[in-house]
């Protein structure tokens, strides 16, 4: 399936997630009134569904995702708005400095697509180059229960009418990772329906390597919580998110 029928199906099929929580996560992060002050660098923003929420609060975005097709889609979802904001192809462990930001975010499990140690280090470095002086990093992973106990060896379906899938989720190569095969029908034109396969390969690690990595690359942690809540993870949680504040130097 190549990425540009895959990012015209994407927001329909994440017409669920919890984009309002992710914005309001950034808005608790930094402070309702600093929200018109904020340049924010939004990493894996796809098709600009999150961009374009934090460009309503009068937040200067710039988006950037690994894949050009995702970026069509966003520019024009903005267009619509009558938004117009920057978008960057990049894949985020090898991005160059793209600016100066007070907040860089990347939510919805997308630093779970980097699968080994080395590609989320050079992440994190990364990110700390695009940040201002104590400048915050937002951002989620899976926790190790969702990706053993919640993900492998799963089955999910559904079935809309003019989109129908099957996602299987499998052991992957490395410890704590998954492989998810999704096989989409899209009904095209003359009510026949197109099959599109997919694979996503997807990796977490323990909270306390991505608390290392992060303070090796120069970042103070400020928060851990799961799961949009304000408490701490335990074993049974599902999404971790990590505030943290770029050194002072």
């Amino acid at each position: 399936m190549n990425y540009l029928a895959f990012a015209t199906l994407y927001d329909s099929l994440m017409e669920e997630a919890p984009y309002d929580e992710w914005k309001r996560f950034v808005i608790n992060s930094v402070g309702p009134h600093r929200m018109k002050e904020l340049s924010l660098l939004d990493v894996g923003c796809g098709t600009g569904e999150l961009v374009l929420k934090l460009l309503d609060e009068g937040v200067t975005v710039t988006g950037v995702d690994l894949s050009a097709d995702m970026l069509v889609v966003a520019k024009e979802k903005c267009e619509r708005a009558g938004y117009t904001p920057l978008l960057i192809q990049q894949n985020m462990s090898k991005m160059p400095r793209l600016g100066e930001f007070d907040v860089v975010t990347v939510f919805c499990d997308s630093l779970n697509y980097l699968t080994t140690e080395d590609e989320v280090k050079r992440a994190f470095h990364c990110f700390a180059e695009q940040l201002s002086k104590d400048g915050l990093l937002l951002f989620d992973v899976h926790s190790i229960s969702k990706i053993n106990d919640g993900f492998i060896g799963q089955t999910f379906a559904d079935d809309r009418g003019d989109i129908a899938y099957i996602w299987t989720s499998f052991e992957g190569e490395f410890p704590n990772s998954v492989e998810h095969e999704l096989r989409f029908f899209v009904q095209n034109d003359s009510g026949l329906y197109d099959r599109y396969d997919e694979l996503h390969k997807q990796r977490t690690f323990p909270v306390s390597s991505y608390e290392s990595w992060l303070e090796d690359a120069g970042f103070v942690i400020e928060n851990i919580s799961a799961d949009f809540t304000e408490q701490p993870p335990h074993d049974e949680s599902e999404r971790i998110f990590i505030k943290a504040r770029k050194k002072n130097k």
